[in-house]
This record gives structure tokens, sequence and C-alpha cells, in this order.
């Protein structure tokens, strides 16, 4: 198959989703819109050359509905020719947005394709499209579908994961993150700033500085009621081998909701019309799905399938990129590949930098390629979940 580049891959910060995070005031048009502006004003190659625009949104609803893909652009001024697609895979979305872009690049559908992905979670809130597999546990139990905190809960108990191991987990993560913006280690971001609406965001948002194990052990469990409202049952009913759910998780080791866009520009060129080299190299792409029961395992599947492909061990990898959903999906993922702590999320991962559904496989890529970068190493992965055990990896070689 002909390769596929990776000219650029950038994200805006990722701020709080609340009314009060640096992005809230701007909605995804406008959000979107500094990102495209960016790769224009870089001037790769003509605008009029990109065939397609892939973006993964999880929650299209409001703002965010209507073929967000296709209407940004248009909303940007880019070529009314350019062709969008809004796809949603859970939280693997945007990393499936890259996917798809590659398998278009290399079918020779097209030649150039912006793929990525956008979640304005302090504008548009999870769940509120009201899906009946999260309103209805008929439903929910018929699908084999519950809600993601359930499941981690649930992944907690069947690998024997502690409360103060997903506390360790979080902490480790907040503390990567911190030295990682420390000493900006974070290239791709694209500040947003817009002194009209007193909008200055530059940094991610999301990272607690003052954590300690003690403050992550003094918080309440948050999805310890959703258990004794029947989900714990309904659970239990899919393994007769467990005697309870044992809950473990917080709002201090689950992924903190945020606000971010990213965009990944894709080529068949390696060697743009400027004169700008591509940073990276497409070698596989993967698409799993695990046992929907685990709900969050899929990137862990995903992973494994992409080194079996292309006959590689951990070893062989220099670094990995992999959601950190919720801490117990971590632990169990590092667990069962044996990937060292120098190797694994080195800059923190969701629960300290925020977890923007739609968008955080394409700010994966982007951290993965700024690290190798800064690393001086050749071969990354990155690898999403999604619920339902949804998982998606890309293999890449930084050029």
């Amino acid at each position: 198959m002909d390769p596929v580049y990776i000219v650029d891959s950038i994200r805006t910060p990722r701020a709080k989703a609340n009314q009060k995070g640096g992005l809230h005031k701007l909605n995804p048009y406008e959000l979107l819109d500094y990102l495209y502006k960016d790769f224009e004003k870089k001037n790769f190659l003509n605008l009029h050359s990109i065939d397609e625009v892939i973006l993964g949104c999880v929650t299209q609803h409001g703002e965010q509905a209507g073929n967000i893909a296709k209407a940004s652009t248009l909303f940007s001024g880019y070529p009314d020719s350019i062709s969008g697609l809004t796809i949603n895979r859970f939280c693997s979305s945007s990393l499936d947005a890259i996917n798809l872009g590659c398998l278009k690049v290399q079918s020779k559908q097209a030649n150039n394709v912006i793929a990525g992905g956008v979640e304005m979670m302090s504008r548009v809130p999870m769940l509120s499209d009201e899906a009946a597999i999260w309103n209805n546990i008929e439903i929910a139990k018929k699908a084999k579908i519950f809600l993601m905190g359930s499941g981690a809960d649930l992944i907690a108990t069947l690998f024997n994961i502690s409360r103060d191991d997903v506390d360790r987990q979080a902490l480790k993560s907040q503390q990567n993150a911190l030295n990682a913006q420390k000493n900006n280690y974070f290239k791709s971001i694209v500040p947003i700033i817009n002194m009209s609406k007193s909008i200055k965001c530059v940094e991610d948002e999301c990272i607690r500085p003052d954590t300690t194990i003690e403050s992550l052990a003094s918080l309440d469990l948050s999805f310890k009621k959703l258990g004794e409202q029947g989900v714990d049952q309904a659970q239990l009913n899919f393994f007769p081998s467990l005697k309870e759910i044992v809950h473990v998780h917080t709002a201090g080791n689950s992924p903190a909701m945020a606000d971010a866009a990213s965009i990944t520009l894709l080529s068949n060129k390696e060697i743009q019309e400027n004169g700008q080299k591509a940073r990276a190299k497409i070698l596989s792409v993967a698409t799993v799905n695990d046992d929907p029961l685990l709900v969050l395992s899929g990137c862990m599947l995903a992973t494994q399938e992409i080194l079996s492909r292309n006959n590689l061990k951990v070893s062989d990898v220099d670094l990995f990129e992999i959601h950190e959903a919720f801490a117990s999906t971590m632990i169990h993922c590092q667990e069962e590949l044996k990937i060292d702590d120098d190797k694994l999320n080195v800059n923190g991962g969701c629960i300290a930098l925020g977890h923007p559904m739609g968008a955080t496989g394409s700010i994966m890529m982007s951290t993965l390629i700024d690290e190798l970068e800064r690393q001086d190493l050749s071969t990354g992965i990155v690898a999403t979940s999604g619920a339902a055990g949804a998982g998606t990896a890309i293999l890449i070689e930084r050029i």
C-alpha cells in the first residue's frame, strides 16, 4: 500500500468544561476556525487540494449537530469543494477519523485529508443527546452497554484493582502532565486568544498541581449510587462469579471533562507544495471491538492487535499513547501489555489533562509526535477506547 504521511497535527488547549473554562464562550465553529486558520497560515498546500475533512464528535446535538465537519469548513471559508464527514465511535472518534482518512488516501479516494475532532462539553454536555442506551436500563441490558464509569468499576473488580491503586495511577498522571506543561513539551498547542471576548487560553487547564494521594483518598465514590440503582445487579447477572461490584472511581481518578478541538493533516506526499516535510508516516491501523460489558478495554485489544499484525513486541516500539479512560483501565492495560513507565503516557493522560471525547484521539496523536521529536525517537502507537468495547490503534514512524 502507498504510504500516508502526517504533515502536521495540532490542537487547542484542553479547557475546563464549565462556564469558567477558557474556551466556554466560543462555539465549536469558532474553536475549529483557529485550527483551520493555522493550517491556512502555514500554507502547506493550496486549500483546493484538500479533498475531505473528517471529524469525530460524540454528542452530535445542538451546536455540534448538523455534520459539523462540513459546516465548520464552510464557516471558516474553506473551499466549497471539500467534502465533510462527522463520525461517532464514542471516545475513539477522532482517532477513527484519522484511520478513515488514512484509508481514503491509501485507496486513492483522496490525496489530502484533514482528520480530527471537536467536543465542547461545557456547551453541549455529555449525554445531552439523550440516547436510549444511557437512559433505559432494559435497552442497555439487552445491548450489553453500560456507562463508562460503571465499566471502569467492573474492570477494577474483575482484576482486583484497589482504591489505592487507582489513586496512585491518577497521581502519576497529574505529576507527568504537570512536568510536561512546566517544560513546554506540548508543542502542538495553538493558543486561543480572542481579546474581543476576553478569552485567552494558551495551555491545558485541567491539571491539578496540588493533587496528593491524601486529597485523592478523600474524594467520594462517583458511581456507587448508580450501581445501587440497578447497574450493579445487572453487571453481576453477567458475571455470576462475582459477589459484588467494588466501586473505586472518583472525580480524581476519572478523566476530566474538557473543551477542545484537534486536527491532523494527512497526505499522500512526504513533501508539501511549500517544501514542508511531513512529521510522521502511518505504518498501520487497527480497529477492534472487545467484550461490550468491559466497556473500555478496547484500547488494550487494539494495541495487542496492531503489535501482532506488524510482528512487533512492546520493546520494539519507542512510545505509547494509550487512552487513560479511567485509572483501572490504564492499570489493567499496562499490566497486561507490560509497558514500562518510561514508554507509556510519559506526559500524563486524560485524568490529568482532560478528555474532550470527540477530540481526544487526535490530541493524543499530536502529543505522541511532539514527544517522539523531543526525545529523537522513531516509532509510536496511539490507542483509544470507546464505549461498548470499541478500540482503535495507529502505529506511526517519525520522519
